[in-house]
């Protein structure tokens, strides 16, 4: 039987597993979710064992539903969210819970860390605009003066795609794409920051090695062969960051391609040839999934506000799935078109975690602004929406100020599904949104093409990574709508500028969450 390629995406709320052939086609694919856990306001955190079980689950899924063994596979790729931080005791075991990604309590470290370099000096050496707290170097501040015991535990420090690959070959591996925004990483030498790594009191022995993306770090051990139901001596791509690979899955290779993806995240991303630094500090620049090439790359929470909007405002549309099998997230379609551009004046800003770029906020919080009698749940509905449209016009505005032409939008993910939403992304950007044809298992897909290029099953990445992409529907802008929208960005812009103050005067360290 033909060999095939087994991409695994690490998101924030499932693991997603799929199968490519030579071609690189989707054979099959199966997801898993889990729930984050979130302690207190500011702190998202999960066990890592939920991790490696959800793996394991998602991983035979996808081989009983393809009917597919795991001796048929040539090798595994992995993609991954960035910034999700393991502390690793000496015996590589984690030392408390993972620190998800999206966590803002390191938000006073960041602070300190900012003060005492600089946003110039950090840009000029992560390539990322600004400290934020989501940053792991943030979070091992935190750590350090908050929890002194589990840092004195601590032998190595992992981000969550590094501890998978600890995992499944017995070595500590990780790559550019997810280095860089951990601000322990040197873009320019590809190596550690010798300054940041005194600044927080941990040595490059602690840190992970450093690979090119998608290289491969070593076999699947039987140890892990027995675990998550890999066969042992699979070879193992270090892969890329989940926007990284995301970009490559749908063919975003080279310059001149927009692609945004409203998965839990909100990310943009476009491709470009060298190093760039946005000399006005909003856009971060990133590696790409190819190594040698970078992108800029936006992003902020997206479908994550939704599906808390779903989850704790939609009841009965919850129960309208499970009885009558329609999607809860069709049903707040329906609710959306109820209501014209604008909601009648209801303006959201879905900071519900913090904003990123191009506004970096760590503080930031989520508001709704404008609310009267008249309004009703469908005009919060289209709200949401809208409010994460705002954003996206931000990251397209920041964009082009650096000289990249968006003529088009690529949409993928979760979000992408959504013919109300993706609408109103081309409404309020007076930009075309185009979706693909089977591009749901985009990260996955990129992950498997440099695995599948770096076990010789394809001579070069660009060679297969526009391969059977198709686009699935197009979405023009309604000119009527451009003034409406016009004014709502301005309200959006001048709001949240207006609240910043706020947010930083709002003490939420005593507020708990369920």
């Amino acid at each position: 039987m033909t060999k095939l390629i087994l991409g695994v995406d690490v998101g924030t709320s499932a693991i997603k597993a799929a199968l490519f052939d030579s071609e690189g086609t989707e054979v099959g694919s199966h997801s898993e979710e889990y729930s984050l856990l979130t302690p207190r306001a500011g702190h998202v955190e999960l066990e890592p064992a939920t991790y490696l079980s959800t793996f394991a689950t998602a991983v035979r899924g996808v081989l009983e539903r393809s009917g597919t063994s795991a001796d048929d596979l040539l090798a595994l790729g992995l993609s991954a969210q960035g910034e999700t931080l393991l502390t690793l005791d000496d015996s590589h075991q984690p030392v408390g819970r993972a620190i998800v990604w999206m966590d803002n309590r390191a938000s006073a470290e960041a602070d300190e860390i900012e003060a005492h370099f600089g946003r110039s000096v950090i840009q000029q050496t992560t390539g990322q605009v600004a400290m934020d707290a989501i940053w792991p170097a943030a979070k091992i501040l935190w750590i350090k003066r908050n929890d002194p015991s589990r840092f004195a535990q601590t032998s190595k420090y992992a981000l969550l795609k590094d501890y998978l690959v600890e995992r499944l070959t017995g070595q500590l591996v990780s790559e550019d794409s997810l280095l860089c925004s951990t601000i322990l990483w040197d873009i320019n030498t590809r190596e550690y920051w010798p300054g940041m790594l005194d600044y927080l009191g941990i040595n490059e022995i602690q840190l992970p090695a450093i690979a090119r993306q998608g290289e491969i770090v070593g076999t699947v051990t039987a140890e892990a062969a027995t675990e998550l139901g890999l066969p042992a001596g699979l070879p193992v791509s270090v892969g890329g960051l989940d926007q990284a690979c995301g970009a490559l899955g749908i063919g975003n290779a080279s310059p001149g391609i927009f692609s945004e993806s409203t998965g839990s995240a909100l990310a943009s991303v476009t491709i470009v040839e060298g190093l760039s630094l946005d000399p006005e500090g909003r856009v971060p620049c990133f590696p790409a999934a190819v190594p040698g090439q970078y992108m800029l790359h936006n992003f902020s929470t997206g479908g994550m506000v939704m599906r808390w909007y779903r989850d704790e405002f939609c009841p009965a549309e919850r129960q309208i799935e499970e009885i009558a099998g329609v999607n809860a997230y069709y049903l707040i379609d329906q609710e959306v078109l109820q209501v014209e551009p604008g909601a009648d004046g209801l303006l959201m800003l879905p900071h519900l975690q913090g904003s990123g770029p191009p506004d970096l906020d760590p503080y930031a919080r989520g508001a709704i602004v404008g609310i009267t009698l008249a309004h009703k749940k469908q005009h919060v509905s289209r709200a949401v929406m809208e409010g994460i449209a705002m954003v996206l016009r931000r990251m397209i505005e920041s964009t082009t100020v650096l000289g990249v032409h968006v003529d088009e939008i690529i949409s993928l993910s979760g979000g992408s599904k959504s013919d109300a939403w993706c609408q109103i992304k081309a409404d309020a950007t007076q930009t075309t949104v185009r979706t693909l044809q089977d591009a749901e298992s985009a990260a996955c897909r990129g992950a498997a093409i440099i695995a599948g290029v770096n076990v010789g099953l394809w001579d070069s990445i660009h060679e297969v990574a526009g391969r059977g992409v198709e686009f699935a529907r197009t979405f023009t802008p309604n000119p009527a709508y451009a003034e409406t929208y016009d004014r709502l960005f301005e309200r959006y812009v001048a709001v949240q500028a207006a609240l910043a103050p706020l947010y930083r005067s709002v003490d939420d360290s005593t507020l708990a969450t369920a």
